[in-house]
């Protein structure tokens, strides 16, 4: 029998290991102290975003085609082969294989984690509560995200061999928890067929989806767009913080505060829940707003507060749109499309780097 309480427990207990990655976390860091130079760390990041782009889409037909879970197993795979090849690595073509398995790693998991959610819920009757869910999980990967940013430091101290291998840890502890997840059908997905077939259907049911739900892309669209400020400024706040009279020894904490604003966000969406999601929508704007303006500050204090508020109403409204949107995808192509938010979230990304680059200099 099919037991909702114990699944979505297993999602809990896996973002909680999944967040707390001080390798990962700290990559940059330890490449540095590892003797690579800037130019080639920007090549190996360059690397990861293009095979992370590449696959987002791919990913989420494979996970509708083949299982939900299968692909939750494929992605703490590609986790721990990433963090292993960080280990063994001497040059920097090794390293840029690790970054791809790691993209790899997230796509696997970005929209599988919450496609099989949503329809886990669904078959036990309870899809009204994504919402609370998809709060409550956002919250835990904010704060394992910030906890392991926090680690940086630790990381740096025990080097990039011990620092991997607690990630690989995690991720080992993390697999054992996706082989206790359920697969589940809410609806009738591509199983029959050759797979070529199958693949074909998919891809046709999400196009097919995506031209005559005008309303969802521009729902996508809307959503990037606004979640590329408060993701933007937080990044260049790494340099503007130091450059306007933070101390080192304080620049972890701040940007731990900021990255607390979304757990505080996804988690505060659930007292606005009733609510029509344009009011919540026009709030959240003004919010990230606010944040931004208060961001181009010359105090360092005022910028962080700045970061806090915009990853606050990112969040909010990331969760409050990603339960809309699943509420309205097929289950069929769930994952497909969940993938193909990520993707225009990309898109987004690289127009806005630059603008938001220009703006906060």
């Amino acid at each position: 029998m099919f037991n909702i309480k114990k699944q979505i427990r297993n999602f809990y207990v896996i973002s909680t290991l999944s967040s707390f990655q001080i390798a990962g976390a700290s990559w940059v860091a330890l490449l540095a102290a590892r003797g690579f130079s800037l130019a080639e760390i920007g090549i190996a990041e360059g690397v990861f975003h293009m095979a992370s782009l590449l696959f987002e889409i791919p990913s989420g037909v494979i996970s509708d085609v083949f299982g939900r879970k299968k692909c939750m197993i494929l992605s703490q795979f590609m986790f721990i082969i990433s963090a292993l090849l960080m280990i063994l690595s001497k040059g920097l073509p090794g390293i840029c294989v690790s970054l791809v398995a790691s993209a790899f790693g997230y796509n696997f998991a970005s929209g599988t984690r919450e496609a099989l959610a949503y329809d886990s819920l669904k078959v036990a009757g309870q899809e009204e509560k994504y919402l609370a869910y998809s709060s409550m999980e956002y919250s835990i990967y904010r704060i394992g995200s910030a906890c392991a940013t926090l680690c940086a430091g630790l990381a740096l101290y025990l080097g990039y061999r011990r620092a991997n291998l607690i990630d690989m840890l995690m991720g080992s502890l993390c697999l054992l928890f996706c082989f206790r997840l359920k697969e589940v059908e809410a609806e009738q997905r591509q199983f029959d067929g050759t797979l070529g077939q199958r693949l074909l259907r998919c891809f046709r049911g999400s196009f097919h989806f995506l031209t005559h739900n005008g309303s969802s892309l521009a729902l996508m669209l809307f959503n990037a767009f606004c979640g590329s400020i408060p993701v933007l400024t937080a990044f260049f706040l790494q340099a503007r913080l130091t450059e306007n009279g933070l101390s080192a020894v304080w620049l972890g904490p701040g940007l731990f505060a900021i990255t607390l604003g979304g757990a505080v966000g996804a988690k505060a969406v659930t007292m606005v829940a009733k609510w029509d999601y344009r009011k919540v929508a026009v709030i959240c704007v003004l919010g990230i707003a606010g944040g931004l303006v208060l961001s181009l500050h010359a105090a360092p204090l005022v910028m962080i507060l700045g970061g806090f508020i915009g990853n606050l109403f990112d969040d909010m409204l990331q969760v409050r749109t990603d339960a809309l949107l699943n509420e309205r995808f097929p289950s069929a192509q769930r994952a497909t499309l969940i993938s193909t938010s990520s993707l225009t979230f990309s898109l987004i990304m690289i127009l806005m780097s630059p603008l938001m680059g220009w703006l906060l200099s």
